[in-house]
């Protein structure tokens, strides 16, 4: 979860009023997080990651301000209108294809800020941003850049400029190869065979997105007037993100300024503050949590979490949401935000009705003993997404298209079906962790949906080594059967994922795996660079 650590002076600030520290140390978890440690002046506190909006010490102090009583309701900022323009190129359109903008004027860039927008900017790349592949944020000095810009994919060798942290011109390849953020993220570019980049009429480079800014446009103390990038691959949650920075901003002092995006041909206004509204049941509410609720006690306990409510008949509400509260997608995260208004602390306890015992399924004890068994065989356990898609689980595995669960209205093409097997998930994160060193051993016991859209048990592990080799991959097999008293037998496998003559199938009354040597091109589809040994098998067989 995010920690932010802020300073109760300039928190104060911020707010606007006056609330002594043990108060706010006292009542500061109930807006939903877990103090951390108070040293001095500074509060470190730690709060759930479906409120990105609570990341920064601008958006605690927004929170509170309301849920304190001060300023309850929705708050607002003033937006004035910007010439500034930025074309969206086709170009870019398969690599990174979401874009928005803002234009901040009027801020001081006190230590506060900077340390914060910092901060802000590195948790939301971290949280809602997926590590930048979702979401990359970029701030900019906007004095040093002739607008309009445009957004467009070149060819790595293309151009060059100076980027943060540097002195010298640098290619994009370049770029990716020796810079810290380049070789860092170099992995959400390097299927691509052109990279985005932002320019300005000049024809200056603004940002690399989603790796580095170039020097030009780096914020120093002096800077007054903020250019803002945000994209991504999803434009809902880059629109969040941009709310969330300029609200921050905001909250500083600073103006903000809508932008223009033309993207194919359509104008967009960025960023749109615009709310949303949401029907919210009385009675549901009541039935949910257990209370009597009045309509104006609702009214009440949601305009301190930042709502405004409007009457709707006598059962229901018209609740008006901010445009940075991204976590509220369904009634009951309203549902949620009066109980947490009305405040934990003040629900009754009360004891069970009924006394009862609970055990452990068989399955579980036995996917623990399995748990126990591979650790000792040197493996950590991972846990990955059910959800998966067919690029990963067919294509990089080498496999032909077979029949699988298909999500019918899937977020995205990264999320569009539920594995069949284990190993391409597992594969992606070996690929996240590269930077580690050799050998990595890991496994996971999960749930899989076959063919015919039931839930089977598997367990899967991979060893990625540069001495790894069948016969290794063999003594592990042989010792899990050793373990649960099983005789495995093996015959020769067709599976294209691993190397012909380098794997096996795994039998016991029928085949129930899989193992031996990935194929190269397997290793090669998921990024990684040494050999792999892997197995995969149907538990549900070996525990029957």
């Amino acid at each position: 979860m995010p920690v932010i650590t802020f300073d109760y002076h300039d928190f104060q600030h911020l707010l606007g009023h006056d609330i002594p520290k043990p108060t706010l140390i006292e009542k500061l978890p109930m807006v939903g997080g877990d103090l951390g440690t108070v040293t001095d002046d500074q509060i470190t506190i730690e709060f759930f990651p479906n409120r990105p909006d609570l990341t920064s010490v601008e958006g605690i102090a927004r929170a509170c301000r309301a849920f304190f009583g001060l300023q309850p309701g929705l708050q607002t900022y003033p937006l004035q209108h910007s010439p500034i323009r930025l074309t969206v190129d086709p170009s870019v359109k398969p690599i990174r294809p979401y874009v928005t903008t803002a234009y901040i004027t009027n801020v001081t860039m006190s230590n506060a800020l900077i340390t914060s927008l910092m901060g802000l900017q590195e948790k939301l790349h971290i949280g809602l941003g997926r590590d930048r592949k979702k979401v990359a944020i970029g701030v900019h000095n906007a004095d040093t850049v002739t607008p309009p810009f445009t957004y467009k994919a070149v060819p790595p060798d293309s151009l060059s400029f100076v980027p943060l942290a540097m002195h010298e011109p640098m290619t994009l390849s370049m770029i990716l190869q020796h810079h810290d953020k380049g070789k860092a993220y170099a992995h959400l570019l390097e299927p691509f065979p052109r990279y985005p980049v932002i320019l300005d009429a000049k024809d200056e480079v603004l940002s690399f997105p989603p790796i580095i800014n170039g020097r030009l446009t780096e914020v120093t103390p002096d800077t007054k007037n903020l250019f803002i990038d945000v994209t991504g691959t999803d434009r809902k949650a880059i629109n969040i993100a941009l709310n969330i920075v300029a609200t921050a901003l905001a909250e500083r002092g600073g103006t903000i300024h809508q932008t223009t995006v033309i993207d194919e041909g359509k104008e967009i206004i960025s960023p749109d503050l615009s709310t949303t509204k949401h029907e919210l049941k009385i009675p549901e509410v009541n039935r949910l949590l257990g209370t009597n609720f009045t309509g104006s006690d609702i009214s009440d306990y949601l305009k301190r979490m930042g709502h405004n409510v409007t009457p709707l008949g006598d059962n229901s509400l018209l609740v008006e949401i901010a445009p940075w509260r991204s976590d509220i997608l369904h009634e009951v995260d309203l549902i949620e935000d009066v109980a947490v208004g009305y405040g934990y602390d003040q629900f009754p306890m009360d004891f069970p009705k009924a006394m009862t015992f609970g055990r452990l399924l068989p399955s579980t004890l036995s996917n623990n003993s399995l748990r126990v068994l591979l650790i000792g065989l040197g493996f950590h356990e991972v846990t990955t997404f059910t959800i998966s898609n067919d690029q990963d689980e067919f294509k990089k595995m080498g496999k032909h298209h077979e029949k699988w669960t298909e999500i019918e209205n899937p977020i995205g093409e990264e999320f569009n079906g539920i594995r069949l097997s284990l190993l391409p998930s597992m594969l992606k994160l070996l690929r996240e962790n590269r930077h580690h060193p050799l050998p990595q051993q890991i496994y996971e016991v999960g749930v899989v949906v076959d063919s015919t859209a039931k839930n089977r048990w598997h367990l899967a592990g991979i060893k990625i080594d540069a001495k790894a080799n069948f016969t290794e991959c063999k003594s592990y097999v042989e010792a899990i059967g050793r373990g649960y008293g099983r005789k495995f037998s093996f015959a020769e496998s067709q599976d294209h994922s691993f190397i012909p003559g380098r794997c096996a199938t795994i039998q016991m009354d029928g085949d129930i795996g899989v193992f031996g040597e990935l194929h190269p091109k397997t290793i090669q589809a998921f990024n990684l660079e040494h050999p792999c040994i892997a197995f995969e098998l149907n538990i549900d067989e070996l525990f029957t």
